[in-house]
């Protein structure tokens, strides 16, 4: 069993390194003239709000072989409208690109993915969201640490879903689509500007040890998300937002 939990630990605590990756993208493309290309939590109260967009499309692309399961995608769905004003919907449109070819994906090799094959912006009053499930690994994986997602822009992550693959469904491992919404919803609380990045805290709980992410052990967007033991002992249910990022939300315009 002390084997068993020690491959859940490397699974989950460092995905949320993610804002490592994050902030050299964002700042390279603060001042892209495309608005779905702009810094991870700026679209905040677009995305939370019916201010302006009362509607989301979801553009799910994946890498052949390498699909979300669909009880994640509904979770993720049902997140999103747990926490959002889009009184006209949230619409997903998922399909599938061949394999890139390569083990490995830095964050900018992500994103010159996304341009190649996104086809999803914001209209007049309809904001999208880009999720990528690649077949690779993140760049600064280590062998005692990996990286399951990472949020680069405002609209737009990426799941590392070989290394989901890898860590899930196997005896004594976790289940798949339970790590699946884990990681999808952490990523979406970054988007949606969690903790510190858009959504201005009502009180201070960012973990100044961890940037961007909840000193609240038990969070979704806390920096290990769910050690092994724990995850162990959660069954079926992924981690929820504490009360200190659903006011941060709420007061930016979200439910």
């Amino acid at each position: 069993m002390r084997k068993i939990l020690a491959i859940l630990t490397i699974g989950f605590v460092l995905f949320v390194s993610c804002s490592r990756e994050d902030d050299p993208i964002d700042r390279g493309y603060v001042v892209n003239p495309i608005t779905n290309k702009q810094a991870t939590g700026s679209s905040s109260n677009d995305l939370l709000s019916d201010k302006k967009f009362t509607s989301m499309v979801i553009e799910v692309v994946y890498v052949t072989g390498f699909e979300p399961s669909t009880a994640a995608i509904n979770n993720f769905v049902s997140f999103i409208t747990a926490r959002t004003y889009k009184p006209n919907g949230i619409t997903v449109q998922k399909r599938a690109i061949p394999s890139p070819g390569k083990a490995t994906f830095t964050v900018t090799e992500i994103a010159e993915i996304e341009k190649a094959n996104r086809t999803k912006y914001n209209t007049a009053d309809q904001i999208a969201v880009w999720v990528l499930f690649v077949d690779g690994k993140s760049s600064v994986d280590t062998s005692t640490s990996v990286v399951l997602g990472q949020a680069y822009w405002n609209t737009s992550f990426v799941i590392y879903e070989k290394t989901v693959q890898g860590l899930s469904d196997s005896p004594l491992e976790p289940n798949r689509t339970l790590i699946e919404t884990t990681v999808i919803t952490h990523e979406f609380g970054h988007i949606l500007g969690l903790v510190n990045l858009g959504a201005t805290m009502q009180t201070n709980h960012e973990d100044t040890s961890h940037p961007k992410h909840c000193n609240a052990s038990t969070c979704l967007m806390y920096w290990e998300s769910e050690s092994g033991k724990n995850f162990s002992n959660m069954g079926s249910t992924a981690p929820q937002l504490d009360a200190q990022c659903l006011a941060d939300l709420r007061a930016k315009g979200g439910r």
